[in-house]
């Protein structure tokens, strides 16, 4: 009988995460932190939103691209969260729907660290991923190029 509440439990969790995950992209208040501290480094006018894109490359077949733009270009999908600005392109949209990025400050693992409900599989680098729909070039059996 517990098996079947924890059963219960868990799909109403799944539920209100598909019913959250209809924005494209989340930041968690600390990368949003990090991201203001950030713009205020760069020159005025220079780093107006944060550009979050998805970029054929990698041995998984993608991989993420955060920087910095001037302002949202035509088609962009343009988002405010947590007092930062947010553009995503067309094309990266689908691959993004419903990622939370957080910014990390461990011994263990620091910088910006997204987590994707789209990703089927990773490198083990962490810098390239999978969806779905797309082909699994997989990495070498010697390791996937990247540096570690």
């Amino acid at each position: 009988m517990l098996h079947s509440e924890t059963s219960t439990e868990e799909a109403e969790e799944t539920v209100a995460t598909v019913e959250q995950g209809t924005q494209i992209v989340s930041l968690t208040e600390t990368a949003a932190a990090k991201i203001r501290e950030l713009q205020s480094e760069e020159p005025d006018g220079e780093a107006s939103v944060l550009r979050i894109a998805v970029q054929g490359g990698g041995c998984s077949g993608f991989e993420y691209a955060l920087g910095f733009d001037r302002g949202p270009q035509d088609g962009d999908h343009e988002l405010s969260l947590h007092g930062v600005t947010v553009v995503v392109d067309p094309f990266s949209a689908p691959y993004l729907k419903g990622a939370t990025i957080d910014f990390l400050s461990g011994l263990q693992e620091s910088g910006f660290k997204i987590d994707n409900p789209n990703v089927v599989s990773a490198c083990g680098c962490g810098s390239s991923f999978q969806v779905a729909d797309g082909e699994d070039p997989g990495c070498a059996s010697s390791g996937c190029g990247h540096a570690h």
